[in-house]
């Protein structure tokens, strides 16, 4: 096998400091969820295993996978995203095209047999034959099994490459299908998002090299540390939620105070990502921060179950109060209302209390 250099000799050569070092495998330990006993062995992995070969594939999509991917959010995991790992074929980046390209393709495959990634954006059409796709002649279901066939692990990275996204809606006239339903001799983890977050495919790039295993993963085949929650559980908007405060137009004036978009459209109580809680941008924002319902994206059949997408589909039961928040608002206001008469009452009987008091006090 051709040598490569570890990823902090790597890192080294191009002037990263170590102090730099320390805090990105700290930061990433974070992002997996894992305990200070593990940050030593995500350093030592990092000091001493070569980095990984990626061959990354743009297959029946938008390109906006590859958007992410390119835009992680915080700017010391996309300062080392690019340095982590050799990124040795991606039609959007190199600059060889045609044979060339081809040919660095083949390559990475032979001398790594057995110890790269595969990461994957994109559906695979099946209809007639695969037709609908094809780059250098060959099917995208040809490209996808030749490149996946001596990889380590399939990373399918978006929604169109793990439930088909849009052009496996109904009618799906190209037969759109999933990574997963193609690819059954090789381990594939399912990292959804219409875009995904790019942290998703640092963490378990790093959790690989650190353990030689996949992170924990749902029964969805998702990273667990990712996908293991709602967005409607970290939601910037929840405690409106709560509160069963509600926007129920987009230029209301509950929309302008920040209020919940649940009954908007918003999927966030059905949805499993991590966006509320990564973000984007520098930890920024996401949609429902900035003021746009959840679409639900990371959710099989997602474009046919939740569209039309500004429209309440189904009552979800208000967790904290355990009433549907349909009919809550109403109350909810009325019960925060006799709470501030209670409280002022008790306070005005307080305030009476004291002045009886200083008027029965002897004068000095």
């Amino acid at each position: 096998m051709h040598h490569q250099d570890s990823y902090y000799q790597w890192a080294r050569k191009k002037g990263v400091s170590r102090r730099d070092f320390i805090k990105f495998c700290t930061m990433t330990a974070a992002l997996l969820g894992l305990g200070p006993g593990e940050l030593p062995k995500i350093v030592a992995a990092l000091e001493t295993k070569a980095r990984m070969p990626v061959i990354y594939l743009s297959l029946q999509e938008c390109t906006c996978c590859a958007e992410s991917f390119l835009r992680s959010a915080h700017p010391l995991i996309a300062e080392f995203m690019f340095q982590m790992i050799s990124l040795d074929y991606m039609e959007i980046l190199q600059a060889a095209a045609g044979e060339r390209a081809e040919a660095a393709k083949q390559k990475t495959m032979r001398e790594y047999q057995g110890n790269y990634l595969v990461v994957v954006e994109g559906s695979i059409p099946l209809a007639e034959q695969g037709v609908y796709c094809t780059i250098g002649g060959k099917t995208a279901l040809a490209v996808l099994e030749e490149a996946a066939a001596g990889a380590a692990a399939v990373i399918a990275f978006g929604s169109c490459a793990t439930n088909a996204c849009v052009q496996g809606a109904a009618p799906n006239p190209t037969e759109a299908a999933p990574v997963r339903s193609v690819i059954k001799n090789r381990p594939v983890i399912d990292v959804p998002g219409c875009p995904p977050i790019a942290e998703v495919i640092t963490g378990t790039i790093v959790h690989y090299l650190t353990f030689g295993t996949l992170p924990a993963l749902t029964s969805q085949g998702r990273p667990a540390a990712f996908y293991s929650n709602r967005v409607h559980d970290g939601c910037t908007r929840r405690a409106f939620f709560d509160a069963g405060q509600f926007a129920e137009s987009f230029d209301d004036d509950g929309a302008r105070k920040g209020w919940c978009l649940y009954k908007l459209g918003c999927k966030g109580p059905t949805t499993y990502n991590a966006c509320a809680i990564t973000q984007w941008y520098e930890g920024l924002s996401f949609p429902v921060r900035s003021g746009h319902p959840c679409l639900g994206c990371s959710e099989k059949n997602w474009y046919d179950s939740n569209t039309p997408f500004y429209t309440h589909l189904a009552p979800i039961p208000n967790q904290a109060i355990g009433i549907d928040p349909d009919k809550i608002g109403a109350a909810a206001v009325g019960l925060t209302g006799a709470a501030i008469a209670a409280h002022g009452a008790a306070t005005a009987v307080m305030k009476s209390r004291e002045r009886a008091v200083k008027k029965d006090r002897p004068k000095p």
